[in-house]
Parts: C-alpha cells; structure tokens; sequence
C-alpha cells in the first residue's frame, strides 16, 4: 500500500462499510450453521423469557436474588440478539457487507448489554454475601429502593465504556483492507484494520476492563470468601448444602461469563487469535446467555415448579 504521507488527507477514512467473513468460508456449511443457531436463537429467548414467566408466576421467586436474575434473563435476550439475527441474515442472503454506522452501532450495543451483565452478576454476589453474612439486616440491606440502584448504576457504568469505545473508535482512520475476521463487530478485530495508531484504544480497552471486569471479579471473589467462611461455622452438613447450593448456580455463571470475556479482551494477538476468539465469541454471545436458564433452573425446585404452571397453564394453590 502506499505510504501514508502519499495519501490525500481528505479520503483517509475511505472504508465505508466491513466484510464480516462470519464463522466460515465454506459455503456448504452455511446451510447447517444457519440451523444451529436459529435452534440456538429459538432456544436462549425461549428459555429466558421461561425463567422471566417463573419469576411472575412464582410468589416465592419475588426475592431480590430473582429481580436480578430476571434483569439478567431480559439482558442475555438483548445481548444474543444483537449479534445472532444480523449473523443469520447474512447466512440467508450471503451478504457479508455491513455499514460502517450499523458496525458501530453493533458494537456499542454489544457492549452495553454485556457490561450491564458484569454489574448485575456482581449486585448478585452482593446479594448472596448479605443473605448468608448477615441475615438479619438482610431485607433492610436490600430493599426495593436498593436493588433499583443497583441496576440503574449498573447501566449507567455500562453506558459510559459503551459511550467510550464508540467513540474513541470512530475516530480512527479505516483506509483498506476492510475485511472483519469474525461473525460480529468487536473491538480487536476492527482495531487490526485501522491505518491510524491504536495505541490509545488499547489502553483504553485494557484500562475499562480493569474497571468493567476487574473490579467486579475482585468485588465478587471477596464476597464468595465471606460466603465459604460462614458456610463453613455451619455445624450441619445439611445446612451448610443448603447456603451454598444458592451460590453453585451463580459461580457457574460468573465463571462462564468472566471466563469467556477475559480470554476475549486481555490478549489482543495475532491472526490466529482472531480464529480463536470466534470460538470465544460463540460462548460469549450464544451459549452463555443460553445456559444460564437451564444452570438457573437444574437444581432448583421452586423454578422447576414455576416453569411447570408457565407451561401447563396451573394457577399457584392457595
């Protein structure tokens, strides 16, 4: 390509639109992964909005533990929405091209949804610490008016890094190639396409994820120390089952989600990477926000019997 200080000043930003090149080349897979991932998609907004229907129908899943967890369900909704329903539009119609503005508009949404998640599984850890640590302060600790600010901060958090790396990308100059490897917009991939320097959107997207991920892992860490110390003063074996079975379906939520997000953003790497992280996209974007109905609902017999009067059509007995 030529040299930059060759190139008119006026049309640095020619890239007008990316080629996402989705999860494969081979065109007679695309068939089967237009399948799988509609079933996927019928699948994560069915379960969700199941376990959104328990919580309503279900007196006993009125608790501040389950107003999160349904703000969770209505999130993961958001969230494999973004990216699934544009992905099986360009399988169907084998339109790989995608508007610089609806790019950005992806990822901005992208990435609110999935930071309003890393404070809403922290504002759960929280719940847990105060239930099992301190019970009888517990409803007081946890009202109504606390559980509200606890998701309005959350998004608020959220909307600025969303805020943040829209804009600090949008300032960089796109002059060609203008081919995404991977199946949605995200911030490594694109960054690999810029001509100008990306050094302070790195920074910046390392720095945000201390605040975004970091914190809250280090705030939910703390608070499962607390939880496993005082399970642990319990003298029975069946009480101490009972406080942490309420805790095994939200670690194994949190180790999916930070898990996943973590190896995604830490390492901006090399082309291989790039190949790896569709994988990483994949659990972000489609099996997490997929299983967490059915970790929810596994082991737990009060949302089990809620689905059942959802499904059935039953009225609770008085």
């Amino acid at each position: 390509s030529p040299p930059m200080d060759l190139q008119p000043s006026y049309n640095v930003t020619s890239v007008t639109e990316f080629i996402l090149l989705g999860l494969t080349e081979r065109w007679e897979l695309q068939p089967v992964l237009f399948a799988v991932f509609l079933l996927a998609y019928a699948a994560t907004v069915g379960g969700n909005m199941g376990i959104l229907a328990a919580i309503l129908v279900e007196p006993k899943l009125h608790t501040p533990m389950y107003f999160f967890l349904g703000n969770l369900s209505l999130l993961d909704i958001g969230c494999v929405s973004v990216t699934v329903p544009p992905m099986l539009a360009r399988l169907l119609s084998h339109e790989q091209a995608v508007p610089f503005a609806a790019c950005l508009s992806q990822l901005f949404f992208f990435h609110l949804l999935a930071g309003v998640d890393c404070f809403l599984l922290t504002a759960m850890a929280y719940d847990r610490f105060l239930a099992i640590c301190r019970p009888l302060t517990y409803t007081t600790r946890m009202g109504r008016g606390v559980q509200g600010a606890l998701v309005a901060a959350s998004w608020a958090c959220s909307l600025g890094n969303a805020l943040t790396h829209t804009v600090a990308l949008s300032t960089l100059d796109f002059c060609g190639p203008n081919v995404v490897n991977h199946f949605y917009c995200d911030l490594p991939p694109l960054f690999r396409l810029a001509c100008s320097s990306t050094r302070l959107n790195e920074l910046l997207l390392f720095a945000l994820g201390v605040v975004m991920a970091g914190a809250p892992t280090v705030l939910i860490v703390t608070s499962y120390l607390h939880v496993a110390a005082a399970v642990l003063r319990i003298r029975s074996a069946e009480g101490r089952k009972k406080a942490f079975s309420t805790c095994s379906s939200h670690l194994a939520v949190v180790g999916i989600f930070y898990g996943a997000g973590i190896f995604s953003y830490m390492r901006l790497g090399s082309v291989e990477a790039s190949d790896q992280s569709k994988g990483v996209g994949i659990l972000n974007t489609v099996l997490s926000p997929m299983l967490n109905p059915l970790i929810y609902s596994l082991r737990n017999p009060d949302v089990q019997g809620a689905l059942r009067r959802v499904f059935t059509g039953r009225r609770v007995s008085a």
